[in-house]
């Protein structure tokens, strides 16, 4: 009852009073409907309880992961979506926000709803289904397979591919313009005249996008289509919003019936939504869909693709920027396994890279150079962005976060081999703690936290690499075409377990391409100067929420499990939580412009060989505590 109360009671109200407290710090224009959110929300609210019916009637349960019902449920609702209980309380949650004209609700509290809704399917429900089961949720993709696709499939891409971009884009739409935003046009651009008849290829594309998943000829075909949508989807997206690259449309006055709907088109688009263009893209890929049923017309569907793309700019509807910038993004998505399989292998060499010099009593390992170069480069960004007079305070909080890491792991994961690990939890809590004490050398907590959350996510990501070589966080077993080998005998993999030379899940890999995108995310708020408490909760939520997928897939036997979640994940989850109560609760001001002196980065290279001794340097013969690395 407790369980079940803590969702249905706790957390609806404590998401309504998230919003409401940080209604002040969301400067995006809320968007104001009873109508249309009551629609949405009622929408919503049915799918939720049609979820919750249906796992009593068929599973044989309550809606509860601790208590999860006996029977895979695969009737009712969830035959046509395999979520209906998230998705019904996200749309719930934007309804309601839509509804009120709740701006917070509506940006920040509903898309980390979203994400985190996200993050327990992927770090949590997908591994106990198939546990328990052997086998997760439906997919929402069409099988693969050379025979005709069903019409349900036909209507799941339309659903779950298309549908989900047009909200999407339509979201960006809503946002606005944003006030740093650099016009994308080439001096030669501006003086182009806006061709009115190059409308009919403009216009046609929102036809020959589509028919495409009506048309596909084989599963294979369709399939292809929907997963690179969404891989395109997921690359355009926070492009869209970090990089402040607009086309505003030029101007022009029409004299015909397609400038006149040409003119209309304009009403429904926006000027934000230019980089890259997503017409283009969703063009290029409609056509390869169209090649493949009539192969011997395939110069007219790719040459029709083209006329779309160039009808972007001589419409005076996008820059040259964007569709190149489109056109980029396609090239990413079809050669795909090709970029992963780069990614792959060169984790794979890193993994296997170990060296290691003695000096005497002294051991340098080769691995120690890349904490060395990502505390360095974290710190420098630190530094130039806390501006002059602060970096007492900042070098403070960075040390405090190595001594928080080390006392972490050895407290977490000590051994009697006297080994010196480091926990990535500890060296927030230490950092936490160091920015606690920022006041006593003149500068502000909140100050000191964002700028540790703007140059974290890149001494983060570096330092995966020494987990690669040091063979820590590692994965569990894996697809050959998606694992890496571990092989040298010095690796924690090769020496701790009995995975050597088989398939992992590239884990530390995972952990560089969320932390990227966490970075982007948290630059791009820097950027636009907003409240520091706010920089430094969504740090603490995105990173929350990227490690409690990412633990799923380790493969580590040490780490102790707590109610089915590994503690990891319940740090994740404090991550979350904490970084939501910033949000709400603190008083930062603004993001400061940076400011880049030289003394930053001496300070920051003399951090930087601090680490790489912590972390890459140890005395093998000693016996004393924290002596070994290995």
């Amino acid at each position: 009852m407790v369980y079940g109360a803590t969702f249905v009671l706790f957390v609806p109200i404590a998401l309504t009073a998230w919003a409401m407290a940080t209604a002040d710090i969301v400067r995006i224009p809320a968007i104001v409907s009873p109508t249309f959110g009551l629609t949405i929300a009622t929408a919503g609210g049915f799918l939720l309880a049609m979820g919750m019916v249906n796992l009593w009637v068929y599973g044989g349960g309550l809606p509860m992961n601790a208590y999860p019902p006996p029977r895979y449920v695969a009737q009712g609702i969830f035959r046509l979506l395999p979520h209906p209980i998230y998705t019904g309380f996200t749309m719930l949650c934007a309804g309601v926000s839509i509804a009120v004209g709740s701006a917070s609700g509506l940006w920040l509290v509903s898309p980390i709803v979203a994400l985190s809704c996200a993050a327990l399917v992927l770090g949590y429900e997908r591994h106990d289904l198939r546990e328990r089961f052997g086998r997760a949720s439906m997919s929402l993709l069409p099988a693969a397979g050379p025979t005709s696709p069903s019409a349900s499939e036909r209507l799941a891409c339309y659903a779950f591919v298309l549908l989900p971009w047009i909200v999407l884009y339509k979201g960006v739409v809503a946002l606005g313009t944003p006030r740093d935003a650099i016009a994308a046009w080439l001096p030669f651009e501006r003086s182009l005249p806006v061709l009115e008849w190059s409308e009919i290829f403009y216009a046609s594309a929102c036809v020959f996008i589509g028919l495409a998943p009506l048309l596909a000829r084989t599963r294979d075909d369709l399939r292809t289509f929907s997963v690179r949508g969404l891989w395109a989807m997921t690359l355009a997206f926070p492009l869209l919003l970090v990089v402040p690259l607009t086309a505003p449309s030029r101007p022009f006055t029409p004299h015909t019936m397609l400038g006149q709907w040409l003119a209309w088109e304009r009403m429904l688009d926006g000027s934000a939504t230019g980089f890259p263009s997503f017409r283009v893209i969703w063009a290029v890929l409609a056509a390869e869909v169209y090649a493949k049923r009539w192969p011997g017309i395939t110069w007219l569907c790719r040459g029709w693709a083209l006329l779309i793309s160039g009808s972007c700019v001589t419409t005076g509807q996008n820059a040259l920027a964007n569709v190149l910038a489109g056109f980029a993004i396609v090239g990413v998505v079809a050669h795909g396994a090709a970029f992963w399989e780069a990614i792959r292998s060169g984790a794979e060499r890193i993994a296997n890279s170990w060296r290691e010099w003695r000096i005497g009593s002294v051991r340098i390992i080769n691995h120690g150079i890349y904490v060395g170069l990502g505390g360095t480069f974290g710190l420098w960004i630190a530094g130039s962005l806390v501006g002059s007079g602060h970096q007492t305070a900042v070098l403070v909080a960075a040390f405090a976060a190595v001594v928080g890491a080390a006392l972490w792991a050895q407290y977490i994961e000590g051994s009697s081999q006297l080994l010196r690990p480091f926990g990535f939890y500890g060296g927030l809590l230490g950092g936490t703690l160091g920015a606690l004490v920022a006041p006593l050398f003149g500068a502000s907590t909140w100050l000191i936290l964002a700028a540790f959350s703007a140059g974290g996510p890149w001494a983060q990501a570096m330092g995966r690499l020494r987990c690669l070589v040091q063979g820590c966080c590692h994965g569990r077993l894996a697809p050959d075409s998606l694992g890496i080998r571990y092989t040298h005998p010095r690796s924690r993999v090769c020496r701790l377990t009995a995975w050597a030379g088989l398939p992992l899940h590239p884990t530390p890999v995972y952990s560089i391409l969320w932390n990227g995108l966490v970075a982007l995310a948290i630059a791009r708020l820097w950027i636009l100067h907003a409240p520091l408490h706010l920089i430094s909760g969504i740090y603490f939520i995105l990173t929350g929420l990227g490690r409690f997928v990412e633990e799923a897939w380790r493969g580590e036997p040490q780490t102790p499990v707590f109610a089915r979640l590994r503690l990891y994940q319940w740090a994740a989850v404090a991550s979350v939580v904490a970084g939501a109560l910033m949000t709400a609760l603190g008083h930062g001001g603004p993001a400061p412009a940076p400011h880049f002196e030289w003394r930053v980065l001496l300070a920051s290279a003399v951090f930087g060989v601090f680490v790489w001794f912590a972390m890459g340097v140890d005395f093998p013969n000693s016996s004393r505590r924290f002596s070994r690395l290995v």
